[in-house]
């Protein structure tokens, strides 16, 4: 009988580790694909939101003739009904709003509503678009930038959506951007 002197060494194949790559690269790829899909949809719901807060508060008016947080004929935080929506009547707007049946949420006329990333939204004028415009407080730049795509031009300085007031220089940290969307 005749002994080898061959030992078999063990290990993977260049092959094998060829489709373990392969299958790692497909999952990164799913998961970072899925991630891009939640954060669209994340601004999708932001330009819809916006869209359904313009349609209550043009709702509001033409049921009630007052701006929303402006009505003196509210029994909870009447505003003064001088047309304009003043520093005290940012949170009732919510209440009133919630109120009449046109939008949803738990507002009790000291708070503001909430957008996706956790920052405020606060309907008030803005002296640089005119009229009430939506500040989203804190959003990511390439969520500010998107929305901006989607519901105007792209320019951050102009339009009916202006990124930190139109300052064309905002900020490239994750949250230090007020986005202004006219609502009406």
């Amino acid at each position: 009988m005749k002994t080898s002197n061959t030992t078999h060494q063990k290990g993977f194949t260049l092959v094998e580790i060829a489709i373990v790559l392969v299958i790692i690269g497909l999952l990164l790829g799913g998961v970072l694909k899925g991630q891009e899909l939640i954060a669209n949809a994340k601004v999708k719901s932001a330009q819809q939101e916006v869209q359904a807060f313009s349609a209550a508060i043009y709702s509001y008016v033409d049921k009630t003739g007052y701006l929303p947080g402006d009505n003196p004929n509210e029994t909870n935080n009447a505003g003064d009904g001088d047309g304009t929506i003043d520093n005290g009547e940012r949170q009732p707007l919510f209440q009133h709003l919630k109120d009449q049946g046109l939008i949803s949420g738990d507002y009790d006329g000291s708070t503001y509503a909430k957008h996706a990333w956790g920052g405020d939204i606060i309907i008030d004028e803005d002296t640089q678009i005119s009229g009430l415009t939506a500040m989203y407080n804190n959003l990511p730049r390439d969520v500010a930038e998107q929305l901006d795509l989607k519901m105007d031009d792209g320019d951050s300085a102009t339009g009916d959506v202006q990124i930190n007031g139109g300052a064309a220089n905002y900020s490239d940290t994750d949250t230090q951007n007020d986005v202004l969307i006219k609502v009406y």
